[in-house]
């Protein structure tokens, strides 16, 4: 009789999580499965903390309901195996603004990550040059180009454009700039439509036309009581050996599978395992892979990235108003980037008390010498710019919390999905049994990390053999 699988999962975050889930879902029944978390705690950068007596998210804090066409997204699907549909809420607030000019505006309907449809929709917040994006017969990308977001968009409607529209948007999601981030990896639909269309506009509405249609259903959702209990029940159904304060330093192959070597240096703990998903930051897995696979440490190594604080303040009766919050474009000077008025957003978090929870984001990629702020200067430096994007003084925070996520959010210069496609090829072909999940390969966000996670895990299940289920 063949013996059991035995299987690791380095990396506690989401991704890892799914792929301990989808593992126990697909292996046979009696695979131990382990996982090694190298911090004190599971969820990676969904945690879920306590402000004034109530649950409030320290790290991220929704996720997207639908996938790109236009199903469940795999956290919804994933929910859903975990029991926790009933859980799900959604924003009762939607609309946000864009602090320009010292003022609040709407930010514009019709647009792709701040990228026009509709050039007469964005005037009130910026002023494209329609006449640089001209139709020169050909197609504005080749089938395999990829360039960076900001040099496409700056060449066609002009920097105003990106400046106050596209790198405030795609600064909330990824805390980089235009300029560097990868049209194919940060904006697909754009990217794909760019390869057949001859013009920018043209490339938008088709992007927007191919686009699944979410009338009457919400867009975002998070669950009630936190993000962490996405994270326990994950935790509880992979029927994983969670081992935390469990750094893995080294993996060696052996004849059958790998041998992980974990804990201090002076005291090694040994474990041999049939098959790994290495669900960590690129740098560190790229770490672990040099001696194994060199040519795919040297492509998945030079991914860098953008760390973020999340301030949170607790604010007594201020006045708010009715937005779910507000982007802020670099060239406005301020330390903030984003905010988020947490209990105007999210009714489930709405307080007797009158207590207001407001959120904002700082740190933007290259500019991480803010961060080199103590706590108190930035809480201090958030209330005050608050309070003059607002045009009122705010009342002194009863409460706060600053959360520092060093390292948190991959940078995608062009040719990103390139070479880690590239990266997974030679991976697969030497070394089957060992996969790599998270967002550092494959995107940020929730559900794209659980399908990168579940992908990893069905990968190493064909490599195995296949299911006993």
């Amino acid at each position: 009789m063949a013996s059991r699988w035995r299987l690791a999962v380095v990396g506690g975050g989401i991704a890892g999580l799914a792929a301990a889930v989808r593992l126990r879902d697909r292996a046979p029944e009696d695979t131990e499965i382990i996982v090694y978390e190298q911090s004190g705690a599971l969820g990676g950068k969904l945690r879920t903390g306590e402000l004034l007596g109530g649950p409030v998210e320290f790290g991220a804090e929704s996720f997207l309901m639908r996938d790109p066409a236009g199903g469940d997204s795999a956290v919804v699907t994933l929910i859903r195996r975990l029991g926790l549909a009933d859980r799900i809420v959604h924003p009762t607030v939607g609309q946000a603004a864009l602090a320009v000019d010292g003022q609040l505006r709407p930010i514009p309907g019709g647009t792709l990550m701040g990228v026009p449809g509709d050039l007469e929709k964005v005037a009130t917040v910026a002023r494209p040059t329609p006449q640089a994006d001209h139709d020169d017969g050909a197609p504005m990308l080749g089938d395999s180009d990829d360039v960076s977001v900001g040099a496409l968009v700056r060449a066609r409607f002009g920097d105003e454009v990106v400046d106050r529209l596209v790198d405030p948007m795609l600064g909330g999601v990824y805390a980089g700039r235009a300029d560097d981030l990868s049209l194919a990896t940060t904006m697909p639909a754009l990217a794909r439509a760019a390869r057949t269309r001859h013009t920018l506009l043209d490339a938008v509405r088709a992007a927007q036309a191919a686009a699944p249609r979410y009338t009457g259903q919400p867009i975002f959702g998070t669950l009630d009581g936190g993000l962490s209990t996405l994270v326990e029940a994950a935790a509880t159904a992979s029927g994983a050996t969670i081992r935390t304060n469990a750094a893995v330093r080294e993996l060696t192959p052996t004849g059958t599978g790998w041998r992980l070597t974990v804990g201090p240096t002076r005291d090694p703990e040994h474990v041999d395992v049939d098959a790994v998903v290495l669900a960590v930051p690129a740098r560190p897995a790229a770490r672990l892979l040099t001696g194994v696979a060199d040519a795919v440490a040297a492509k998945i190594g030079g991914l860098d990235y953008a760390s973020v604080a999340l301030v949170t303040l607790a604010l007594p009766e201020p006045t708010l108003p009715q937005l779910s919050g507000f982007l802020v474009p670099g060239t406005e000077g301020l330390l903030i980037k984003a905010s988020t008025f947490f209990t105007t957003k999210w009714g489930h978090l709405r307080r007797d008390d009158g207590v207001a929870l407001v959120r904002a984001s700082v740190g933007r990629y290259g500019d991480e010498a803010q961060l080199q702020r103590s706590d108190e200067d930035l809480a201090a430096t958030v209330h005050r710019e608050l309070s003059a994007v607002l045009g009122t003084p705010l009342p002194a925070p009863v409460g706060g919390h600053v959360q520092r996520w060093g390292g948190a959010l991959p940078q995608y210069t062009p040719g990103h999905l390139d070479r880690i496609a590239a990266a997974r090829t030679i991976l697969r072909a030497a070394h089957p049994t060992l996969t790599l999940a998270g967002a550092g390969y494959d995107g940020v966000g929730i559900p794209v990390c659980v399908r990168s996670g579940e992908t990893a895990a069905e990968e190493i299940i064909t490599a195995l053999g296949g299911s006993a289920r």
